[in-house]
């Protein structure tokens, strides 16, 4: 059985306790994760603190070889990678060797980041009294160490969103990993113990404790959430977790990535068949346990009946079951309580009048993805996110009362709109209240390079290596006189 220890300073500890990790599918115990103590994270927390002061003064060069140096080591251990993903987090294995190349895209995008965020200048001769001073530098300065908690529906490469930017901007971070999923982060923390060295010449050398990743409880993470030293929180998950975060971490920077209902419009003169087979893909890929998966879908009533005897037929077309098997798409829920959780949400949605036109059906943590119609606006697959392999189907007659339907959600992450009419497109642009709007495709679309994030219930800050490195950042101005 796999044993993932702690990774602190630069060494390998066992932990005070250690939880079992199971598999999603099988039930089988597949790993062993340590859980940190008080004292762990303690040392932690001080060997952050002070390798930041040594961190931050590393050139972009050696920054930027580093970077890449965990890009390779990424490549080298994609194996080792995909496999702890499938067994950890049940998730397809198709989709989780796609996860590590995502991940080696983002560790080499900022590597090349690293040597280009520097700064602007700004004329100050614009009045009178301008005129006595030089033009402004503005530049970006890592703020200070970061604590990054990630999920487990991508162990891997949300990780990578989180130490990528911090580590090109010279920033520490200690990583939580996903209590059900760690076994990428404990991977991850080998690349980076092997590319610091590699790194590392006469002149400079990557501090050990610029990267560390501790397992613990709720108690002992805690700790580090309210610790003055760490500067940044960056946290993907559930809502309400995120937003109970925040109010602990006082007067830090707080970055939340926190999901929500993703919607999409399908106006009259979108492309049928393409609108199906991504929606398909977006509603149901992993078992619907994707940030921006497709909950919602907005079909205009004069290609409603169309759009749904397309969809029904892709979605007939999805694998469920095993995640080894290389057809499957739709794998397990991440436990059982999860899969309890999404059952009780349809059940809740049919005694409400929805009816179910396809799937809905379970087998161990696996529930076969579910087409939905008539669910009631305050069931819970109406308002909620699911996350689970459920879409909504809804019809609407003008494009208001679509973009009035995607603005009802409390969330506002992502959004899609399959139609090739642009005043629709600039409309719904003007008017959604998302982070994005990906048009002709599902909101499930996301670019590593991109700004990502959303808006009202769905979070704070933005994602995305450039802009990333930016929120690891605060600018410092220097303006010189000169008579």
């Amino acid at each position: 059985m796999t044993e993932h220890k702690l990774f602190i300073a630069g060494r390998w500890e066992g932990g005070a306790q250690s939880r079992e990790i199971r598999s999603p599918f099988t039930g089988e115990a597949v790993a062993v994760c340590a859980q940190a103590s008080d004292e762990q994270m303690e040392r932690a927390l001080a060997a952050s603190a002070g390798a930041f002061r040594d961190f931050r003064k590393i050139s972009r060069y050696a920054r930027s070889r580093l970077l890449a140096a965990m890009a390779r080591g990424l490549e080298a251990r994609r194996a080792d990678l995909t496999a702890a993903i499938v067994a950890e987090a049940g998730k397809p294995r198709t989709l989780a060797d796609g996860e590590v190349s995502r991940a080696i895209g983002s560790f080499t995008l900022a590597s090349e980041e690293a040597k280009r965020l520097g700064g602007e200048v700004v004329p100050l001769d614009q009045d009178s009294a301008g005129r006595a001073y030089a033009p402004a530098v503005s530049v970006w300065v890592p703020k200070g160490p970061v604590l990054a908690i990630g999920p487990f529906n991508f162990p891997l490469n949300l990780l990578a969103h989180k130490v990528a930017p911090a580590l090109a901007v010279g920033a520490t971070v200690v990583v939580k990993p996903p209590p059900q999923a760690p076994g990428a982060a404990r991977l991850l923390a080998e690349i980076f113990e092997t590319a610091a060295k590699e790194a590392s010449d006469a002149r400079e050398t990557i501090p050990p404790a610029a990267l560390q990743v501790l397992s613990g409880p709720n108690d002992v993470v805690g700790r580090a959430v309210t610790d003055p030293r760490v500067a940044i929180l960056s946290f993907t998950g559930s809502d309400k977790v995120g937003w109970l975060l925040q109010e602990k971490a006082a007067r830090k920077k707080i970055l939340l990535e926190l999901g929500g209902d993703a919607a999409v419009i399908v106006a009259e003169d979108a492309d049928l068949a393409r609108a199906a087979a991504r929606c398909a893909f977006g509603s149901f890929a992993y078992a619907g346990q994707i940030c921006i998966s497709v909950q919602r879908i907005l079909l205009q009533k004069t290609i409603a009946a169309r759009f749904t005897e397309l969809f029904l037929a892709e979605t007939a077309k999805i694998v469920s079951g095993d995640p080894e098997r290389p057809e499957t798409l739709v794998g397990p829920l991440i436990d059982a309580a999860a899969a309890d959780r999404v059952m009780a949400w349809i059940d809740e949605a049919v005694r409400g009048g929805a009816k179910v036109l396809r799937g809905g059906t379970r087998a161990g943590n696996v529930i076969a993805p579910a087409v939905l119609t008539g669910v009631p606006p305050g069931a819970k697959l109406s308002c909620e996110e699911v996350f689970g392999p459920v879409a909504v189907l809804a019809e609407y007659d003008a494009f208001d009362d679509a973009l009035a339907a995607v603005n009802c959600s409390r969330f506002g992450l992502q959004a899609g709109l399959f139609t090739d009419g642009d005043a629709r497109i600039r409309r719904a642009a003007e008017e959604l209240e998302v982070g994005g709007l990906i048009v002709n495709d599902v909101p499930t679309y996301r670019a590593d390079n991109m700004p990502y994030g959303g808006v009202k219930d769905s979070g704070l800050g933005r994602e995305g290596i450039r802009y990333a490195m930016e929120e690891c950042c605060e600018r410092r101005t220097v303006v010189r006189w000169r008579g």
